[in-house]
């Protein structure tokens, strides 16, 4: 049943904490620290972590997911690859979810989602092992009916939607795109919702592009990095999550006050 807006729950900003990584190894050694982050951005208001563990290692480490693991209070989400060695990283550390991505070795950030209906033979085993050690799976998934439809029939608890395509339309400023993409993302949203997943949503929404994705009631949380590590070198981390995070609960306000009108 897809949710109603004027009882949309409380939305979650997840901060991925990946590119004080990137920084970090650009010169090796221990600074900027991500773990010092991500304890930051539990002070700015973040209500989860997400660290993504890359086969290459370019950014996030295996002792930044220990250290995440021991040391801050926030719900971990751990962004990983459908492989062997991901999954045995996984069921180590056992985070309180993870969200299976695709992942190319040469790609500079997440490209596209995760095809779930081409896995089908292989998914729902992976999954079933990550939820059997009491872990949540999210798949990170384009706004696409068969992809939503594929995500619950191997019995993932989330879907992420893709909000890359929207985020590319609001730079390239055509209103129509804009406008298409939105819809895409609040059907899909509503689809996810009737099918009985939990909805989230993120990549590449900034200040400016965050309050339609916001407002869409059956989105409950939102994980956003690359865009709050970079605007933070400009005003602060704990001074862009606190304006994320209060961007973000306008939206829902604004939305469940029309509603409700």
């Amino acid at each position: 049943m897809s949710v109603n807006s004027s009882t949309a729950p409380f939305l979650r900003l997840g901060v991925n904490i990946d590119h004080v990584a990137t920084i970090r190894n650009a010169r090796g050694g221990s600074h900027p620290d991500p773990v010092r982050a991500a304890l930051l951005a539990a002070e700015a208001g973040a209500d989860g972590i997400t660290a993504h563990l890359r086969e290459d290692r370019r950014h996030i480490s295996d002792d930044d997911i220990t250290r995440l693991m021991s040391e801050i209070t926030l719900p971990l989400n751990f962004e990983m690859a459908v492989t062997d060695e991901m999954l045995q990283i996984a069921l180590k550390s056992r985070p309180n979810a993870c969200c299976l991505v695709p992942e190319r070795r040469q790609e500079l950030t997440t490209e596209g989602g995760l095809d779930v209906r081409s896995m089908s033979n292989h998914l729902p085993d992976f999954v079933a092992r990550l939820k059997g050690e009491g872990m949540r799976v999210s798949l990170f998934v384009d706004p696409d009916d068969e992809q939503i439809e594929a995500s619950a029939r191997v019995r993932a608890d989330i879907v992420e939607l893709h909000t890359g395509p929207y985020c590319h339309a609001a730079i390239d400023g055509n209103q129509a795109h804009i406008q298409a993409e939105i819809d895409k993302l609040a059907r899909s949203a509503q689809h996810a919702a009737q099918a009985g997943l939990e909805v989230h949503a993120g990549h590449g929404l900034t200040f400016d592009t965050v309050h339609a994705v916001a407002a869409m009631p059956e989105v409950v949380e939102l994980n956003i990095g690359h865009f709050l590590i970079g605007e933070a070198i400009f005003g602060g981390l704990h001074s862009t999550i606190g304006r994320m995070r209060a961007l973000m609960d306008k939206a829902r306000a604004s939305a469940t006050g029309q509603a409700s009108a």
